[in-house]
């Protein structure tokens, strides 16, 4: 019953508020991408829960999706590395984007680069287009999902029109 809560939990969610203050990225990711800048920023919670924080890094003004950026997310509630992995999957077939067998190697390779998460920790990805994308937990590197098609897939839970949350997108994307 408990994994049912936290799935509904993670998506079945409103948007508020913008965080009080931006989540600064990684200085890895800094280091490799001093360009990028804070577009817009939002807050995720479920029947009052706090669920995160979230923050969108991108070079220039817009959005573009096939340019480099980085998603922060500041999570508001301890869990679980493997059910971060799993509902995000379900998300990526409720796009429609990848095949079964597609979709089940991503979320083995998501299960093995995703730790738990604590209250107030930080999970980063960052797109790299053409490559696939990097992620972190806090400051330290987790690893790379070096596959373009994982990469626009994973990021598309958030960023894709059809997300099941797109007041957040457009507060992340800077659209309000």
């Amino acid at each position: 019953m408990r994994k049912l809560i936290l799935a509904v939990v993670l998506f079945a969610a409103s948007v508020t508020s913008p965080p009080s203050a931006a989540l600064e990225l990684p200085p890895a990711v800094l280091a490799e991408g001093p360009e990028l800048r804070l577009l817009g920023s939002g807050k995720l919670t479920w029947l009052g829960l706090h669920i995160y924080d979230a923050s969108l890094w991108a070079p220039g003004q817009r959005f573009d999706p096939a340019e480099p950026f980085a998603l922060v997310l500041r999570y508001g509630r301890d869990f679980d590395g493997g059910r971060i992995a799993e509902r995000s999957v379900q998300e990526i077939k409720r796009l429609g984007l990848g095949d079964a067998s597609t979709r089940a190697r991503w979320g083995e390779a998501m299960r093995r680069l995703f730790p738990d998460i604590r209250a107030g920790e930080t999970l980063t990805g960052v797109y790299r287009p053409g490559q696939g994308a990097e992620f972190f937990h806090q400051e330290r590197a987790l690893g790379t999902i070096a596959d373009a098609q994982f990469a626009r897939a994973f990021f598309a839970i958030w960023l894709d029109p059809r997300t099941r949350e797109p007041r957040l997108r457009e507060r992340l994307i800077g659209a309000r």
